[in-house]
């Protein structure tokens, strides 16, 4: 009896040193399907480095073009800062796991890694509500946009997007934080999403889950439906218009815009139906298209909006010209 007693005080102790012990944690990515690492590092490389070219390009651009010094482009400005942020968090980890092995991530890491992923997804969205609105007011409201849309108007939109998204998105890292984890250390993601790491904790995470719902639910889901507004409002302006050219130019606008949140919308939705229908898709399916909507979106927004923006194209060639 006493030897089992001093055993299992021993077990207890070196139990307990390993639960101290796991200050990090190890990135698993793709679990059914390891060959994908290798096929998808170059990819992943290219959209990555095209991503920060194409974002550093528009910030520089309007930066220094005095005729994009306007509230439209200073919406842009923070579009493309918060695509680089989101893509410095995510994309250069992904990437050293893919190519040098390199899984560990410690806790400070990780949970910080998860602060700015939930925090600059719905920065991002409601971000692409205020351009909706600018938009909206530009074709619907034209006399009175410049008295609307000012200077005043964007740094009180940044500050609503700031806050309204930390307030709200940074109990899901604080509450992940506090969980005891005990067991594996092994995430079974390229990244540190929340339910990934929560997952691996002795607590009830059920608190999480429910809190985590509900934010991204209201958060995304509201912004979705008031751009969805907004834009309808504006298709049924630009219908009324007389001017064939008129119509055309407020549809040549609004169309960038209206691909980008479509597609920043799609592939968020395709992740949570994979992430609903796990049973009839590879675990795996969720966690690519996860570490894709960190880099797809960051490299199409510059380039559509360059693309398809007159003033932005025109102000490139300006600079390049005076570059050479």
């Amino acid at each position: 009896g006493t030897f089992h007693f001093w055993s299992n005080i021993l077990d207890m102790c070196r139990l307990r040193k390993t639960i101290t012990q796991i200050s990090e944690f190890l990135l698993n990515c793709f679990v059914r399907s390891p060959s994908w690492q290798h096929w998808l590092s170059l990819p992943l490389s290219l959209l990555f480095l095209l991503a920060m070219g194409a974002n550093a390009t528009l910030l520089i651009t309007i930066r220094l073009e005095a005729s994009l010094h306007e509230p439209m482009y200073y919406l842009l400005s923070i579009l493309s800062t918060l695509d680089i942020v989101l893509c410095l968090t995510v994309i250069p980890k992904v990437l050293l796991v893919f190519w040098f092995d390199l899984r560990p991530i410690s806790f400070s890491a990780c949970f910080l890694q998860m602060f700015i992923m939930n925090n600059f997804l719905p920065m991002e969205s409601c971000t692409f509500l205020v351009m909706a609105y600018d938009r909206y007011v530009a074709i619907c409201h034209p006399l009175r946009y410049s008295s609307i849309i000012t200077d005043q108007f964007v740094v009180k939109a940044s500050i609503f997007i700031v806050a309204r998204n930390t307030l709200l998105t940074a109990p899901i890292p604080i509450l992940s934080a506090q969980l005891h984890y005990c067991g594996s250390n092994i995430i079974e993601n390229c990244i540190c999403a929340n339910l990934s790491v929560s997952k691996l904790s002795c607590d009830n995470v059920i608190l999480n889950k429910i809190y985590q719902l509900i934010v991204a639910w209201t958060l995304l889901g509201s912004d979705l439906i008031l751009i969805f507004l907004s834009y309808s409002f504006i298709l049924r302006a630009v219908m009324k218009l007389k001017a064939k050219g008129a119509a055309v130019k407020a549809l040549s606008t609004c169309g960038s815009h209206f691909i980008l949140i479509l597609f920043f919308s799609t592939i968020l939705l395709v992740f949570i139906f994979t992430h609903m229908a796990k049973k009839k898709v590879s675990h795996d399916v969720p966690v690519l298209l996860n570490v894709l909507h960190h880099v797809i979106p960051a490299a199409l927004n510059p380039i559509v909006y360059g693309v398809r923006t007159k003033e932005i194209k025109q102000a490139i060639w300006r600079l390049l010209r005076k570059g050479q």
